[in-house]
């Protein structure tokens, strides 16, 4: 027997996954399903797999504190490889059902495969110092503050907690950043109805069911492209979007930003619903390739444009609606993408706000007299919500907000930044944190 065949292929697979949003900058959520059939895992092999993958990389930052309690050197000085085996056995020993027997053997079996002999020996003398306490017993000992508690960078931590006006919630939404995220999927009106989706019917999306379980792409109304996988808080954007009245004719409508293409799906739909026809633009063509994969046979749709939104090739005050769901920095979406709190950084704010209020200040143009645009953002923060809404209404005397709220069905403790502005949470709404504003062009 080769040494590889001693190898688990469920912690394979997680292993190579960290390899790849380590060195590749891949997401998880889009590495794993290649892994996983790669490595001919299904089922609860599957399912074990991508708990580890996610579950370690959510709680990087406790684990590494934990680490550097257990190791006699700086885990900067810890060979990259190792350390990620590493903090797989440390997930298996403190966050999950396995025996600590099996957590260190089977990751000192991946340390010697992928690593070496010698590694090997001090993963296993690691480990075993690190399961000589529970998790509790580790936050206590090495967690003093909130963010090392939960897992997230402390710049994070101060900007949620600024979002949400103080200490009172901030426990329950970090701890909701490190819950696995529920598969929502959506029936694109018109092409599906949500009864032939199989899972429970979402609270406040019309559209939307809870997946069961299994593979979502094997719904057969996912795979012929008349339903997708799409977060309940999503789909609300796209609804809202769809729903603001607007004087005089409504045929025109624009994604400013519709990579990779969900919202830009859901909202083709509702127009075609009512004779209108949306224009997706996206500026990366790759991810404009997406929009139009996304698109493919539906109705309401004019074309897919590879453009960039804050220059865009269409004529001033062209569309009756324009939703701009601008890129940002993801912070609201830490359940679906758990190493974005990793990967951004204090100093992406100022670019990505500056690109903000390009982007709305050209949806405003774009718009005409009577028409509305619908600002979102995946992500709470104040700068990118607030801020950004702020700057272009004090820059402007033909733009007035409005209530996104009656766009929704009925949605609890969704009050925004601004008034009429919403602003949905994870531990409130079990949504993506996602931000909300209706502008009118007068």
């Amino acid at each position: 027997m080769s040494r590889r065949a001693r190898v688990d292929p469920a912690r394979l697979v997680a292993f190579e996954v960290l390899k790849a949003v380590r060195v590749d900058d891949a997401y998880t959520n889009l590495v794993l399903p290649s892994l996983l059939r790669r490595h001919g895992l299904t089922g609860r092999d599957a399912a074990f797999a991508t708990e580890l993958a996610s579950g370690t990389i959510r709680w990087r930052g406790l684990y590494d504190a934990v680490l550097a309690a257990c190791v006699d050197r700086s885990l900067a000085k810890v060979e990259s490889k190792v350390l990620d085996a590493l903090r797989l056995g440390t997930h298996q020993l403190l966050a999950m059902r396995v025996p600590s027997h099996a957590a260190i053997s089977t990751t000192v079996d991946l340390v010697r495969d992928r690593v070496g002999a010698g590694a090997a020996g001090f993963a296993n003398a690691v480990l075993r110092q690190v399961s000589q306490h529970d998790r509790t017993a580790w936050v206590a000992r090495v967690a003093p503050d909130p963010a090392t508690a939960w897992s997230h960078p402390g710049w994070v931590v101060d900007e949620l907690r600024a979002a949400l006006g103080g200490d009172e919630e901030l426990a329950a939404l970090l701890a909701a950043d490190n819950e696995p995220p529920r598969v929502t999927l959506v029936a694109r009106p018109g092409r599906a109805d949500r009864g032939e989706l199989p899972g429970e019917p979402t609270a406040l999306s019309p559209y939307g069911v809870v997946l069961a379980g299994g593979d979502p792409g094997q719904v057969p109304a996912v795979a012929d492209g008349r339903a997708g996988v799409q977060d309940e808080g999503s789909q609300l954007v796209a609804i809202a979007a769809a729903a603001a009245p607007v004087a005089g004719p409504d045929a025109r409508w624009l994604d400013l930003c519709a990579g990779p293409g969900g919202k830009a799906a859901l909202l083709a739909a509702l127009a075609a619903e009512r004779g209108a026809s949306v224009v997706a633009s996206e500026r990366q063509p790759h991810r404009a390739g997406l929009v139009r994969n996304a698109l493919a046979g539906a109705a309401g749709v004019t074309g897919v444009v590879a453009a960039d939104g804050t220059a865009a090739p269409y004529r001033p005050a062209t569309f009756d609606r324009v939703l701009v769901d601008a890129p940002c920095t993801g912070l609201g979406a830490l359940r679906r993408r758990p190493e974005a709190r990793w990967r951004r950084r204090p100093a992406d704010l100022p670019g990505l706000v500056e690109l903000q209020r390009r982007l709305l200040t050209a949806a405003v143009e774009l718009a005409r007299p009577g028409g509305v645009v619908l600002y979102a953002t995946c992500s709470p923060v104040l700068a990118e919500t607030r801020d950004v809404v702020q700057a272009v209404l004090a820059a402007r005397d033909d733009v007035a907000l409005e209530d996104a709220g009656d766009l929704l069905p009925p949605v609890a403790d969704a009050a925004g930044p601004l008034p009429g502005t919403v602003q949905l949470w994870p531990h409130r709404h079990a949504t993506d944190a996602m931000f909300l504003a209706l502008l009118r062009r007068r």
